[in-house]
């Protein structure tokens, strides 16, 4: 093991032995290397003559560029898109992110957590939390309505077990008791890592205050217990809450909670403002110990050196012009309505008496999606029918639910779209 991984892990150990024993063997041997990056900041800050150490070319003290690029881009100097930025990520956007964090979540506000770690995207977020904490065969806490990139992330390349419970009961309320007992389940073998995705991806369910502060019960009683818990919140459609909800991240109620959780954040620009394409994600973790802030922050930076090197300058350039930008939270607030307006279309829409004998849906409250469970009819063979006899396109989850996202409906054709699924199942059924 190189030394300086090996004094990362004596300092998370001498800080916080349960976060230590969370790490993966991969989490333990990652550390940043002191190659070419750190050399090139030390020129930047005493190399007053020349700097020959990074890999850019320049031309007249500027990063070179070719002209009929830079005409594309003419608000944004140069410096600010062309050369690498930090494998962390630019740091005016990681403190700008953290400002929208504290301001977003009144929670956060005096809890310890680290600095936003730039990623590219939610994905790579949430395969860095998993290259750092889990181990094949760990234990991975799913509810059984979940991304199907979970699968990918967790199980297809960290060889993860994979144990989901019942995301509602037979109330169609949250299941709080299954996932206290699927927690508690994990207790021999004393690690979980435990992903809380809220809203919802599929269904858009966001829990009640209430039903947060349970979860966050049966959490503190499985760590009482002696099971070191992982604890990854997937937000990547923050700020899409509709109706009665809890409407902060999970993240800052949970920090300091118990000295074995570990809670991490993986949220970005991405969904929540609307800029899927440019892939501006971030990382962050919550310790009380700032030893243990640095020592992850060095590990995941080491991630990121060894897999993209770092993320796009262009896009966090943009990302943090807009955050700075007087007409964000305007435009913000703007999106947010088209998106409620749709979410309560929908509702009204599925509560007419003529949809009753073929689904049920289930409840939603946030986000970009909603799901219906079929009655009559198989979840695939709908979506088939549906794509070749009335070209409308859904998510087949599993034999009987389908995922509908309308986020990408437009208002007044909602009716119709339910109307297209509504003749679809009929024309299966009566088959």
């Amino acid at each position: 093991m190189n030394k300086m991984a090996e004094q990362l892990n004596t300092s998370i150990q001498q800080e916080n032995r349960f976060v230590y024993e969370m790490l993966s063997d991969l989490g333990k041997n990652l550390y940043t290397p002191k190659g070419i990056l750190s050399q090139s900041m030390e020129a930047d800050q005493k190399a007053y003559r020349f700097n020959a150490t990074i890999g850019i070319a320049t031309e007249d003290h500027t990063p070179m560029h070719f002209q009929h690029i830079q005409d594309q881009f003419t608000k944004y100097e140069p410096k600010d898109i062309y050369p690498y930025a930090p494998p962390a990520g630019k740091k005016q956007l990681r403190e700008e992110w953290k400002k929208k964090l504290l301001k977003d979540n009144p929670s956060m506000r005096g809890k310890a957590f680290g600095l936003p770690i730039v990623t590219n995207a939610l994905t790579h977020g949430l395969s860095i939390a998993a290259d750092l904490f889990i181990d094949p065969g760990d234990t991975v806490v799913l509810p059984d309505k979940y991304w199907g990139n979970y699968q990918t992330i967790f199980y297809v390349r960290r060889n993860a077990h994979i144990v989901t419970y019942p995301f509602f009961n037979k109330s169609r309320q949250l299941n709080i008791e299954a996932f206290r007992s699927c927690l508690l389940n994990q207790k021999e073998t004393g690690k979980a890592i435990v992903i809380l995705n809220f809203p919802n991806n599929p269904t858009g369910y966001t829990p009640t205050v209430k039903e947060m502060k349970a979860l966050i019960a049966a959490l503190h009683e499985a760590a009482q217990e002696g099971i070191n818990i992982v604890a990854i919140l997937d937000d990547a459609y923050f700020g899409l809450f509709y109706e009665d909800c809890e409407k902060e991240s999970i993240f800052g109620k949970m920090a300091g909670l118990h000295p074995k959780i570990l809670t991490i954040k993986v949220d970005g620009a991405t969904k929540e403002n609307y800029v899927w394409g440019l892939r501006v994600g971030f990382i962050t973790y919550a310790a009380e110990s700032e030893i243990i802030q640095n020592a992850l922050e060095q590990k995941t930076k080491g991630i990121i050196r060894g897999t993209i090197s770092s993320s796009s300058h262009l896009s966090q350039t943009v990302i943090l012009k807009s955050l700075q930008s007087t007409e964000f939270e305007k435009e913000k607030q703007q999106k947010f309505q088209l998106m409620k307006n749709r979410a309560d279309k929908v509702k009204e829409v599925l509560n007419k008496k003529k949809y009753e004998p073929y689904w049920i849906y289930y409840p939603f409250n946030s986000g970009y999606f909603m799901c219906l469970q079929l009655k009559h009819v198989n979840a695939e063979n709908l979506r088939v029918h549906l794509l070749e006899e009335y070209g409308v396109g859904i998510i087949a989850i599993n034999d009987t639910d389908v995922r509908i996202a309308f986020s990408c409906v437009e208002k007044n054709d909602i009716e119709e779209l339910f109307d297209c699924i509504y003749k679809g199942v009929r024309d299966l059924k009566d088959e």
